[in-house]
């Protein structure tokens, strides 16, 4: 049977002036996820990713370790916290630095974050922000129905992503209410692997959130933003 492993980006950039970069620990991760996956005997029929620097950056891991040229889709892309927190947030927590006081902790971007969220579920269409819960849902839900039909038989897809469409891929497979999306978001680490069989009876997840890879070689590696 066909397999999608979506593989969230390494670590970003958490705080400074760019986000959508891999740090020193994000490059490693993806070093790290692409040579397990070959130890396991995994060889990418496919490699996807969105159009995210940080993205892109960990898809072309795979690259250099073999698989086929990435096939960049922006459906595969995050959604915009940013965005979020303009619209559904009164506080000043934002991914990057600013230059306005103290950076937030990873701690109070999250909380902030999760509020933000809840909101922006709730609002459904009629949120302000460029782009909807439903549409964000909608839109990596489209990308892998498009995706499974070209696997063949025992081929495997890696799609480079976010933990944000991932949590909203599982979700829907699992057609459960939009309000589990924030808790799914959150607990995703970077590098990690989620696997989805396809089969007679549709698209299954076999595993998820899968970092055992990364406490293999050290536990620091670890993270979750």
């Amino acid at each position: 049977m066909p397999t999608v492993l979506l593989v969230r980006h390494g670590q970003a950039s958490f705080g400074a002036d760019d986000y959508d970069v891999l740090s020193a620990v994000g490059h490693r991760q993806a070093e790290v996820v692409v040579a397990s996956l070959a130890e396991r005997g995994y060889r990418p029929a496919r490699l996807l990713s969105g159009t995210l620097r940080r993205q892109r950056e960990t898809a072309a891991a795979f690259v250099g370790q073999g698989a086929p040229e990435v096939e960049v889709e922006s459906r595969w892309d995050e959604y915009d916290s940013e965005d979020i927190l303009r619209h559904h947030s009164e506080g000043a927590v934002r991914l990057e630095e600013h230059g306005e006081g103290a950076a937030p902790t990873s701690r109070d971007f999250q909380v902030a974050l999760e509020a933000a969220q809840a909101e922006w579920l709730a609002h459904g269409e009629g949120s302000p922000t460029a782009l909807s819960w439903p549409r964000f849902s909608a839109a990596g839900a489209a990308a892998l129905a498009d995706l499974i039909p070209d696997l063949g038989s025992g081929e495997t897809a890696v799609v480079v992503t976010s933990g944000g469409v991932i949590a909203a891929l599982l979700r829907s497979l699992w057609d459960a209410p939009a309000e589990l999306f924030p808790a799914l978001n959150r607990v995703i680490v970077n590098a990690s692997v989620t696997k989805l069989a396809v089969g007679s009876t549709g698209t299954n997840v076999i595993s998820f959130n899968d970092h055992s890879h990364l406490e293999a070689v050290d536990r620091a590696l670890v993270t979750y933003r």
